[in-house]
Parts: structure tokens; C-alpha cells; sequence
């Protein structure tokens, strides 16, 4: 049973642990000096750790390492303008002989992905809008297996086993209900955006059966999942018998533009309510998860780190008897 968990890791603690590798790579610094930058994890959170100097006989080792191994680290924790990081001190690969249980390494959705599944698909079932409806489905029943498992992200939010479904859910919770304020919104079109929004997260980024993902694809470095979702939708549509081209234009429109900015990968800002509502949604389940993640890793009464998806603000923990 695993003891030391990421999120009660504190600064100048010596400890031994086995942690599972999210991201790693070897890299060299200004002076040439090669040393191992990892991020490690476990089912409670990250951290990102680093072992300096490394060796020429250290480094083949090192560089075979890759995402979702899991290794046993000797290292202290240290504090690295206000956020934590490991100073490894040892490293190597677990082996069977380590008898480790798989699940106290892997960060999952507080959720179970079949249920999450359902929920979406019943609310998809609901669509008035047959068309909408046919194109929702089109998506979650050719993709179930790996929705199962797949991460909204390679790192930051929902970036777990089974985000995207948790990331999903939430936006249409929320979704449904802003509809019952804003009545003048069509539902199903919102709530079809909310399904299709980041649908092509599955081809951007890669990712083991675990939700680990060691970072892009090809076309996801080259394209991203805003136009290839872009795309993908201009060929559904193409598929379903009758689907209205001003329709299918505005479901591309919400795609294109639900990340609101040009540095954020959209080249245009929402048109119509809909879309508008549709990139609230998504960045206020991305700033509640990062809060989360933060209070979890907070004394209550006290801090967290510097949080980098939150401008680097501290957040801050009431005590229970708030």
C-alpha cells in the first residue's frame, strides 16, 4: 500500500517512493551539464522533479524512461519560486519484485466512466433536434472505448483517466441549467456544442489505457483538435442525410471559436449566444477543476503552491469551522 501521497509531500521532507512518470525527458542546461526533468504523479496529483548532473552513465537508463512507468525515487522536496518540486537524489524503474497495486498511482475522475457515459448519452437521447441528436450519438457510440479512459489533456486540467467524460459531464450540468436562465438559447445546440467541443482531444493528444498521456500527436502538434474537430464535424454532417448547412457551419463556428482568443488556437470569437455560452462553460469547469486540484492540496486555514493555470495566484483554504 502506497504511503507518502503527492498531495502531503512537504518542503524539506526526505522520503523513498515509488511515483508514476507523467511526462520526462533528459535535458542539457547552459553549461552543457545534462539532467533528468520529470513530472511524477500518483492518484492524488503531480509534481514536477529534477535530477541534476546526471552522468554519462546514468543517462541511457534515464532515457529510456517514458510515461506511465512506474519508479521507486529518493529525494527531497524543495520549494521553487512557491511551488513545490523533487531534488532526486536516486531513481530507477519499479520491477514485479515491488508487488505495486497499479491503482495508487493513477489519478482518475471522481466518477466511473460508465456512469459518466450514461448520464451523456441519456442527455443526448433528450435532444428534440433529431439531426443534433444523430450527430452526438454518431460521435459517443464510435468512440465509448476510448472515452473510457481518455484524459481532457496531456497535463493541467482533467488531465486523468476518464477527464474528458468528467470534463463533458459537468459543462452540460451546468449547461442545462443556464439554459432554464437564458431562455432564448437552443438547448440542444448548446448542449451538442458542450458534447462536440473537444471531441478531438482522442487524436490530439496520445494516451495509455491509464489516462497517462506523454503529450501530442503528429497531427495534434501540426493541427490541434480545434480544426481537426473543425474538420471532423464537416465530414459528419456530410454523412447524415438532409443535415442543414447553416447548422453544421454554427456547430464548426462553436468549435472554432470556443477557446475565445487567436493565442488560444481560435481564430475567431463566438457569433451567436450559443457559442458564446459554450466557451464560458468550458473555461469555468477548466478554472473550478484547477481550484479543486489546489484545495486538495492546501492545510485548511493556509495556501497552496503558486498555481500556473491560475495566473500563478495561492489559493487559499478555509478551516472547517469556517
Amino acid at each position: 500500500m502506497k504511503e507518502n501521497y503527492v498531495k502531503d509531500l512537504k518542503v524539506d521532507e526526505k522520503y523513498t517512493e515509488f511515483y508514476m512518470v507523467k511526462a520526462v525527458g533528459v535535458k542539457s542546461d547552459t553549461n552543457g551539464k545534462k539532467y533528468l526533468d520529470i513530472l511524477l504523479g500518483d492518484s492524488t496529483g503531480e509534481i514536477t522533479a529534477k535530477k541534476w548532473d546526471v552522468s554519462a552513465e546514468e543517462a541511457p537508463a534515464l532515457e529510456e524512461l517514458e510515461a506511465g512507468d512506474i519508479v521507486k525515487v529518493k529525494g527531497i522536496i524543495t520549494d521553487w519560486k512557491g511551488q513545490r518540486q523533487v531534488r532526486i537524489e536516486k531513481i530507477r524503474k519499479s520491477t514485479e519484485a515491488d508487488e505495486l497495486n497499479v491503482a495508487d498511482y493513477v489519478k482518475a475522475a471522481p466518477e466511473a466512466p460508465e456512469e459518466m457515459y450514461t448520464y451523456i448519452h441519456e442527455k443526448v437521447e433528450s435532444f428534440k433536434d433529431e439531426q443534433l441528436k444523430e450527430l452526438a450519438l454518431m460521435f459517443l457510440d464510435g468512440e465509448k472505448e476510448r472515452l473510457m479512459y481518455y484524459p481532457a489533456a496531456s497535463k493541467n486540467h482533467h488531465a486523468e483517466l476518464g477527464g474528458l467524460l468528467y470534463h463533458i459531464k459537468r459543462m452540460l450540468m451546468s449547461g442545462e441549467r443556464l439554459c432554464e436562465v437564458y431562455q432564448d438559447l437552443n438547448r440542444d445546440l448548446v448542449l451538442c456544442g458542450v458534447v462536440l467541443h473537444d471531441m478531438e482531444k482522442l487524436n490530439e493528444i496520445e494516451s495509455n489505457e491509464y489516462g497517462v498521456s506523454p503529450g501530442y500527436s503528429f497531427e495534434g502538434q501540426l493541427l490541434g483538435h480545434i480544426v481537426q474537430g473543425v474538420r471532423e464535424i464537416e465530414r459528419m454532417t456530410s454523412q447524415i442525410s438532409g443535415f442543414p448547412r447553416e447548422k453544421a457551419i454554427m456547430l464548426e463556428h462553436m468549435i472554432l471559436s470556443h477557446h475565445y482568443e487567436p493565442e488560444f488556437g481560435s481564430p475567431k470569437k463566438p457569433m451567436f449566444p450559443e457559442a458564446e455560452l459554450l466557451h464560458y462553460l468550458d473555461i469555468l469547469d477548466a478554472r473550478m477543476f484547477d481550484f479543486e486540484e489546489a484545495m486538495l492540496k492546501a492545510e485548511p486555514g493556509d495556501f497552496s503552491d503558486k498555481i500556473f493555470t491560475l495566473d500563478n495566484r495561492r489559493v487559499y483554504k478555509h478551516t472547517e469551522e469556517f
